[in-house]
């Protein structure tokens, strides 16, 4: 649901100039003028990236009955999938001292579990529709029933890796537990389901619902996970909370933004089934919907500075949700 579109460039768009990350450079208070501003991120994340596809491709070998492995394997290896989730993750708990190998299988069942809310929205009776990141959706490859078992595994797969995989000498089981509890909220009734019914079946005023539960959710767990992990404190997981859901949603208004300068009146009407800011209120508000957000997300960074240029990614996830600034290519 949240991050869910596929890494693309947008060369042919216009974006307005406040939106530019040249004008909004990463912030930093003056007690910590001292951290570099200049930061790596494509590196940084495609490094990640290929370590969290390694660990993927290990953690869902094809096994008997091989039809579900294959349909689960399609979808959370699929060529083009940003890792947005586990990347969260990973850097949520190396920001406050935590080890990445202790991150690596939480990291794993949050793509896991975002590939199975991919998989489901997908369905014909959700979303309907036809192709992910450039490609048929689960299913139309392997047929509905098989998309719907292949999400349901892929849910308690994601649970059993995190107990399973692990080093209790690096993470006590007790936020473990806390871990586990945070994926089930924000995947549960409450969180991620709450706002695909509501999208399918509320009214067009409750977009804000809409987009808090659908996409923010995914965000806001994974920030919150990594902080878990790493043994925040409960300050450091609100601020992680609040950062996470405002990434979140931006990403979205902004896809929202881009789809909408690039099709046509009559296509926009035919796509737009679901609730997004550009569908009700425009795209002039979305747009500045996009800024507040930024700015929030922004905001709650500034509690983490006495970390120093450890948090330099998280502000650069919050530009490159606005702006785009670069795409991955994987090797086929």
């Amino acid at each position: 649901m949240a991050f869910a579109t596929s890494i693309t460039s947008w060369p042919h768009l216009h974006i307005p100039k406040s939106f530019s990350v040249t004008q909004q450079k990463i912030r930093c208070s003056s007690t910590t003028s001292s951290i570099s501003t200049t930061f790596d991120l494509k590196t940084y994340w495609s490094t990640l990236r290929e370590e969290i596809n390694q660990k993927l491709d290990e953690a869902i070998p094809v096994q008997y009955p091989h039809q579900i492995y294959e349909s689960m394997r399609y979808s959370v290896l699929a060529k083009g999938a940003k890792r947005a989730p586990p990347v969260m993750c990973v850097t949520a708990c190396e920001l406050l001292g935590g080890n990445r190998l202790a991150a690596f299988p939480t990291a794993c069942a949050l793509e896991m579990v975002h590939a199975a809310s991919l998989i489901h929205d997908d369905l014909p009776c959700m979303d309907d529709d036809p192709s992910r990141r450039g490609k048929p959706s689960n299913h139309r490859v392997f047929g509905m029933d098989m998309a719907i078992l292949a999400g349901d595994a892929l849910f308690p797969l994601g649970f059993r890796h995190i107990v399973s995989h692990t080093p209790t000498n690096l993470v006590p089981e007790t936020q473990l537990l806390r871990v586990i509890t945070e994926i089930a909220r924000a995947v549960g009734s409450t969180g991620m389901a709450a706002g695909q019914f509501v999208d399918l079946e509320g009214p067009s005023n409750a977009v804000e619902f809409v987009q808090e539960k659908k996409y923010g959710e995914m965000g806001e767990c994974s920030a919150v996970c990594g902080g878990l992990l790493a043994g925040a404190s409960d300050d450091e997981i609100l601020r992680l909370r609040r950062y996470g859901r405002a990434v979140g949603i931006l990403y979205q208004v902004v896809n929202d933004i881009l789809e909408a300068q690039s099709k046509s009146e009559e296509e926009e009407e035919e796509k737009k089934k679901g609730k997004s800011y550009v569908g009700v209120y425009g795209v002039e508000k979305a747009v500045k919907m996009a800024e507040d957000l930024r700015g929030e997300a922004k905001r709650e960074l500034e509690g983490f500075e006495k970390y120093g240029e450890k948090v330099l990614p998280l502000y650069s996830f919050v530009d490159y949700a606005a702006d785009r600034s670069f795409s991955f290519v994987d090797n086929i």
